[in-house]
């Protein structure tokens, strides 16, 4: 997940928790005035994007076990760890939308 991804998903829920507040945030704002951010398609591209990290790694070990030459070790375990970090990333930013939606859904009104 790529830290403008992150950024774009916290400005949102920042603009939310504003507008919960009865107040508008100056993110909202911006994001009216420039067409808006899409939260899903900030989310789908970030999910989209430790995919491709992920089958690119997989495809990386197969060669290697294939007996592909051209397959360095290092790069392969480098590369299966960057896929296994991303992968615990968006495990954590999941758990953490989770946990705000819980927050929302259990505010009176």
């Amino acid at each position: 997940m790529d830290m403008q991804g992150m950024e774009k998903m916290l400005d949102l829920m920042r603009g939310t928790a504003a507008q919960a507040s009865g107040g508008v945030s100056p993110v909202a704002e911006k994001n009216a005035a420039s067409g808006g951010l899409n939260f899903a398609q900030v989310l789908k591209n970030s999910i989209d994007q430790v995919n491709q990290t992920q089958k690119q790694a997989t495809e990386m070990a197969e060669k290697l076990a294939a007996g592909d030459s051209t397959q360095n070790l290092h790069e392969v375990m480098a590369a299966m760890q960057t896929a296994s970090i991303a992968f615990q990333e968006m495990v954590q930013v999941r758990n953490r939308l989770v946990t705000a939606y819980q927050d929302v859904m259990s505010m009176s009104v």
